[in-house]
This record gives C-alpha cells, sequence and structure tokens, in this order.
C-alpha cells in the first residue's frame, strides 16, 4: 500500500481544487482509489479479528465521493481534498455507528468512531433515553484507562439539559450532546509507514469497540429516515 501516493494525490488536488485539474487527472486519481481501497481491505480485516460484524463489507462500498454540494456554502470549492471511509456492519450508513477513517493531507486526517448524526433528532433522543437507565456503563467505559488515554467523548453541546430529562442526572453533561463521537488525529509523518499505521488504527479501533457497541445498543431499531 502506497499511501504517500494518497497524500500526495490529495495535496495536489487541495492545491488545484478545480474540475479542470481534477478531469485532467484522472489517471492519479484512479492510483490513489486503489491505495485508499487496499488500506480499507487490511483495516476491514484487522478489525474483522475483533468485530466479525464488518468482514463482509467491499471497500469500494464503504467510501465517501470527493465531490462537494456547494448550493449552500460559502467555500465553492467543488471537491473535499480528503479520502473517507466508514466501515461497519451496514456499511458506510452513519447508523449503526463503527470505524471512521479519513486521510487529508496538512496533518488533517483522523480515526474516527460513534454518532456523528446532529441531523437524526431521532437517534439523538434515543441515546439519550439510554444513558438516562445506563449513565453507569457509560461511565465506566469512557473512563477505561486506555480509552481515557486516547479519546475525549465530543459533540455539539446545548447549553442546558434538555426539556424531559433530569437537570441533576449524574450524566446530565453527556445529555446535552447531540452527538457522541470520538477522534485520533493523525498526522501526515504516522501514515507513511502503512503497516505501522494501520496496525495502530487497528488498536485504537479496538479500544473504541465498547463505545461503539453502547451507542448501537441505544440506537437497536432505528431506521434510517427516507430520502
Amino acid at each position: 500500500m502506497n499511501t504517500q501516493l494518497i497524500l500526495q494525490y490529495l495535496s495536489d488536488l487541495n492545491e488545484n481544487n478545480n474540475r479542470e485539474w481534477y478531469h485532467s487527472h484522472k489517471m492519479e486519481k484512479k492510483a490513489a482509489d486503489t491505495e485508499f481501497e487496499a488500506v480499507i481491505e487490511s483495516l476491514i480485516l484487522r478489525i474483522g479479528k475483533f468485530d466479525s460484524s464488518v468482514l463482509h463489507n467491499e471497500p469500494k462500498n464503504l467510501t465517501f465521493k470527493l465531490a462537494r454540494d456547494t448550493r449552500f456554502s460559502h467555500d465553492k470549492s467543488p471537491y473535499n481534498p480528503a479520502f473517507r471511509a466508514h466501515i461497519s456492519s451496514q456499511g458506510k450508513l452513519p447508523i449503526p455507528v463503527g470505524y471512521y477513517l479519513m486521510i487529508k493531507s496538512g496533518n488533517q486526517s483522523f480515526l474516527g468512531g460513534g454518532l456523528f448524526a446532529d441531523m437524526f433528532k431521532e437517534a439523538t433522543k434515543m441515546t439519550r433515553d439510554y444513558i438516562v437507565q445506563h449513565g453507569e456503563e457509560l461511565e465506566r467505559i469512557i473512563h477505561e484507562p486506555e480509552f481515557e488515554k486516547n479519546f475525549t467523548v465530543q459533540g455539539t453541546t446545548l447549553k442546558k439539559v434538555p426539556a424531559g430529562y433530569e437537570k441533576e442526572h449524574p450524566q446530565a453533561e453527556y445529555l446535552k450532546l447531540k452527538s457522541w463521537y470520538l477522534e485520533y488525529p493523525v498526522k501526515d509523518e504516522e501514515l507513511i509507514d502503512a503497516e505501522a499505521f494501520l496496525a495502530k488504527a487497528a488498536g485504537l479501533f479496538q479500544i473504541m469497540k465498547p463505545f461503539n457497541d453502547y451507542l448501537n445498543k441505544a440506537l437497536a431499531g432505528f431506521q434510517m429516515p427516507a430520502r
């Protein structure tokens, strides 16, 4: 796996973020895609050793397009110069939650997990309701030494505990969140040695797994809204 090729293509696209350049460098894009899919394939196999629910996935079905929807954005750059993938039991859908990888040049890559879904109000409610009943379990997971060493729970936060929930609940700070996710930053230099990076990523995803499992229990029965 040539992760340097991936980074070089993304760096070049970032500097030439226009349709003319993009379409005139299709071969470079294809080569970078091939390398990224090899990274994802290796991750699937490594994650599969502790989470067999992901093993049926095909790498090409887990990746996201580079093209951006610029209709409602001040930034009219046509492409997001990042390779992204979400690996879960249901592929790249945001729910059930799984393991997220973004590679972006300029030390902007990261490994992620948990629920990135502010727009899914029902998922937010289901998670809050589960935390109300299983708050101690959440505390045990996020205060495991290896978890605390590597991750902090993040998410869009309300100023107050939302209506319908106890203001003095022991997990009130987590009830204020609309999403519950994790991010582990990755520097460009850490991506150069692909095997070392993949081993580290798999190790971090394994530490993350109990947090993902907790959220997926909370989200059992969730239905993705119809488009």
